[in-house]
């Protein structure tokens, strides 16, 4: 009786909601990443909070179906099952008969007079056209209570330009908890990112479970704390000084992150850093080393990176593939990522194990060295299925010397055909592999690099340096103008990087990730041609309501004025003042005094003589954002 009695006060106070709720009409489809063919029309549905959903081809069990209901549920709507497709709201199909130009990550979502319906040959394809219905809401679905919602008509196919679209995350300079890899999975998956790199060991902390090697969890997964003190500055640990900070995830952890992102359509690419970065290794086990050097694991940054397994150990090579063994184990991914980058190999060149091993194996240095041990590590993946992906280093690229030149002859003859190669250091790399048959995903710093600040360093939280602004990471494309048919075919995609040196918050994490991931996206998945600037920034101004409603962390943009100038004759100019984000208010002067907001504001180009001094001060949601700008018209 009581159970009955409080299953019937959950529906009236569901009907109380619905009664109370708003109402909102949709006018516009802004969709990230833009679709390959959207096209609106007069009419328009009514969707009620109450809306009835039928799944053909797939069973209420489905992670997919669960998924969707879970998420119409945490917009205030309360969906039921219906077996027929006729009686529904919203409609989910299989396809019957497969659709070739939608492949297994396309959708095509029709909004009728009559009711939603959306179709795929997967349901990794029917989570996506979900995630577009979802953008077609009002950005504040899931804070604010609606009793019905009016779309507009409309029809949009959709399907990836790119299959690898990854983001990646470093959870060994800082750890982060589960709970906010999972909201971290689910940004990613809002906006179509499939492929979650999971960077898990470094100098700064071992994130595994190990059973193997204990100690690498009681010794390298722990360091002195030192997280009240910037990271540039910290202050070396003191003898006796118990390691504190740190953590590593446990096999149940990783299980449930796991399944999490694969009812998101996410593969989970895990990262074991070799040969280099491996401080917190040979912390726990010295032996592994080349020298008697006490490691520790590491506070701060350091450089050169010094600490690197011994080479010529034949133990550190069952070290390796031991704990490569357990990594198996524990994710399903076909790919395992071994890092390969920084490995500075001074220890290598001083240690007699190294070069005996270089004599004996008939190689030309230690640059080789690395290439026959990264040989040796993808021999033994390959026996368990599974495929290496590594930064552009292990194509044989050292960390002294590198150019384009010796990009473009780069090989390594130890290196197998099916690795993968991530390149970070620039687009050259990642295209001399691609010419050599390798898959290539493509990251390059000057776009992907999401530890560098986004705006003006002065009002930004600390970051490792660089600027990649919305705007920059926006240019991205993974295959430049005038690649080869054949190169471009090998470039699978990119992915966007989130180092954490400076970020040791849930909150700052996704301050450095939003907006700047909504543009990797757009240039991942959408066509090349239907890439416009304007456009998405203005659909970044809706997405913000939507990180605000769901409580992420977002940076506004850059409020640097881009100012350029046309000669109009010669004494004038024609000077044009814009901003990254749209809807920001450009107050100026030309008198030499500092504007304010009663100066006068820019509305359009303007006439100015030559030597003029014009100064901006850009103010945007009625607060002054950045500094005030000097330009002296020339």
């Amino acid at each position: 009786m009581r159970h009955i009695l409080h299953t019937m006060a959950m529906l009236a106070a569901a009907a109380l909601l619905a009664a109370c709720g708003r109402t909102a009409t949709m006018t516009e489809i802004n969709i990230v990443p833009e679709p390959v063919f959207k096209v609106q029309k007069d009419g328009a549905y009514t969707l009620g909070g109450n809306p009835k959903v039928s799944t053909v081809g797939m069973g209420q069990n489905s992670p997919t179906v669960k998924y969707i209901l879970q998420s119409l549920r945490s917009a205030h709507l309360h969906p039921s099952l219906v077996s027929s497709a006729d009686d529904s709201d919203i409609e989910f199909l299989i396809n019957d008969t497969i659709n070739p130009e939608i492949g297994t990550e396309g959708y095509l979502l029709e909004v009728r007079n009559t009711g939603i319906r959306i179709s795929a040959n997967t349901e990794v394809g029917l989570f996506y056209g979900y995630q577009t219905l979802v953008q077609m809401l009002p950005p504040d679905v899931t804070k604010a209570v609606y009793r019905s919602v009016t779309l507009p008509e409309c029809t949009v196919l959709d399907y990836p330009r790119f299959k690898w679209r990854g983001v990646h995350l470093d959870v060994c300079r800082h750890f982060f908890p589960v709970k906010f890899i999972k909201r971290y999975l689910d940004a990613m998956a809002a906006y179509k990112m499939n492929r979650f790199h999971w960077h898990l060991t470094d100098d700064h902390g071992w994130r595994l479970p190990s059973t193997k090697y204990p100690q690498l969890n009681t010794v390298g997964s722990w360091r002195v704390d030192r997280d009240d003190q910037p990271w540039g500055q910290a202050d070396p640990p003191r003898d006796g000084e118990r390691a504190s900070y740190g953590g590593f995830y446990t096999a149940d952890e990783i299980a449930d992150v796991l399944q999490y992102a694969a009812a998101r359509g996410i593969e989970v690419i895990p990262e074991v850093e070799l040969p280099g970065h491996c401080s917190a290794v040979l912390a726990a086990y010295p032996q592994f080393a080349c020298d008697d050097y006490r490691y520790q694991v590491a506070i701060g940054p350091y450089w050169p990176p010094k600490a690197i397994l011994c080479a010529g150990n034949d133990s550190v090579l069952t070290f390796l593939f031991d704990v490569l063994d357990e990594v198996c184990d524990l994710f399903p991914s076909k790919y395992i990522h071994i890092g390969g980058d920084e490995a500075w190999k001074d220890n290598w060149k001083a240690c007699p194990k190294c070069q005996r091993r270089i004599r004996n194996e008939h190689l030309a240095g230690e640059e080789q060295l690395q290439s026959w041990l990264v040989g040796q590590v993808q021999r033994h993946l390959a026996e368990r299925g599974k495929t290496i992906v590594g930064w552009d280093e292990i194509m044989g690229l050292g960390e002294e010397g590198w150019s384009m030149t010796s990009a473009a002859a780069a090989d390594n003859p130890f290196l197998g055909d099916d690795a993968v190669v991530m390149s970070w250091r620039g687009i050259q790399p990642g295209l001399a592999a691609a010419r050599q048959g390798h898959r290539v995903v493509m990251c390059p710093t000057d776009y992907c690099y999401f530890d560098y600040y986004q705006a003006d360093a002065r009002y930004q939280p600390a970051s490792i340096g660089g600027m990649v602004t919305l705007s920059k990471a926006y240019e991205f494309d993974p295959v430049p103008d005038g690649t080869p048919a054949a190169v471009a075919r090998n470039v699978v995609g990119g992915q966007c990087n989130l180092w954490t040196e400076y970020i040791n918050t849930p909150s700052h994490a996704e301050y450095m990730l939003l907006p700047r991931m909504l543009a990797t996206s757009e240039c991942l998945w959408s066509p090349r041609e239907n890439k416009d600037w304007n456009r998405f920034r203005r659909k970044v101004e809706v997405q913000k309501d939507r990180f605000l409603a769901k409580g992420y962390a977002y940076c506004e943009g850059s409020f640097t004025p881009k100012f350029s100038a046309r000669r109009v004759d010669d004494n004038t100019m024609n000077i044009t003042i814009s901003t990254e984000v749209p809807n920001t208010y450009i107050f100026y002067t030309t008198d030499l005094s500092t504007p304010t907001r009663q100066s006068l504001i820019y509305i359009g180009p303007v006439n100015l003589e030559r030597g003029t001094h014009i100064k901006i001060l850009p103010v945007y949601k009625d607060i002054e954002r950045d500094s005030v700008y000097e330009f002296l018209i020339k």
